[in-house]
């Protein structure tokens, strides 16, 4: 695998520290790594975006964005609202495939949820999934509401004939409540895919050695992490009242 789509069951997800999660072990393992960001929503030009985040947090890393709008919504209310030129599913394809030429690893992180449209056709990252024959991994939430939204992302990968890797909670809770504990056991079942890591919340404002432990110790061995579901599952069990 080359390259590797990341998407998110919503917005505030963590989807950005996870993929600079997994930018940092490719970096520490001694992989050339690039990030492509099709579009960039809510940040004016000449401001740190999602980017800039990573390569701080990653070290070397090559980025690409595409397009940047500046009101935070969705790319395509964005882009119409601005006058700007939408972002096509084969100018993801083509970015990412001109990245592969000359990397070890392409990160391609998606805008918000798997069907947030891109354009006026409806286009979603799902589309540049689909035309880079490319895995995605899912980044969900910690609590209540996630089973849901995991569960749709998952059926709508299925339908488009996509593979889901796995699931990552992008931002574990310090001290999580009674359906984030339960959702360890039931998010691989509502994913139909396994539980890839957990990262924890506030991962982001770690330096960057700090931050690659973190990621180490927060993804699976898949990703070059020791994270193993199983015994963070069973360290974090919540017991029925009596």
């Amino acid at each position: 695998m080359s390259v590797l789509v990341i998407t998110g069951t919503g917005t505030e997800v963590g989807k950005t520290v996870v993929v600079a999660a997994l930018a940092a072990l490719a970096v520490a393992d001694g992989r050339r790594v690039a990030v492509l960001k099709p579009a960039q929503t809510g940040i004016a030009d000449g401001e740190p975006g999602d980017l800039a985040e990573v390569a701080r947090l990653a070290g070397p890393v090559t980025t690409r964005e595409l397009r940047r709008y500046p009101e935070p919504l969705a790319p395509a209310t964005a882009a119409r609202r601005s006058g700007q030129p939408t972002v096509h599913p084969a100018d993801v394809a083509a970015a990412a495939v001109e990245l592969d030429a000359t990397h070890d690893l392409v990160l391609v992180e998606g805008a918000g949820g798997l069907l947030v449209r891109f354009d006026e056709a409806g286009s979603t990252i799902a589309d540049a999934a689909w035309a880079l024959n490319a895995p995605v991994l899912v980044v969900a939430q910690a609590g209540l509401g996630t089973l849901n939204a995991t569960a749709l992302t998952a059926e709508a990968l299925l339908r488009r004939g996509l593979e889901s890797v796995g699931v990552v909670v992008g931002r574990w809770p310090a001290e999580p409540d009674l359906a984030s504990l339960s959702n360890l056991v039931d998010l691989p079942e509502a994913a139909g895919a396994p539980l890839l890591g957990v990262l924890p919340d506030g991962a982001a404002a770690l330096g960057r050695a700090e931050f690659t432990e973190a990621a180490r110790a927060g993804l699976s061995p898949w990703f070059g992490g020791t994270f193993d579901p199983e015994e963070f599952t069973a360290s974090h069990s919540c017991r029925p009242e009596q």
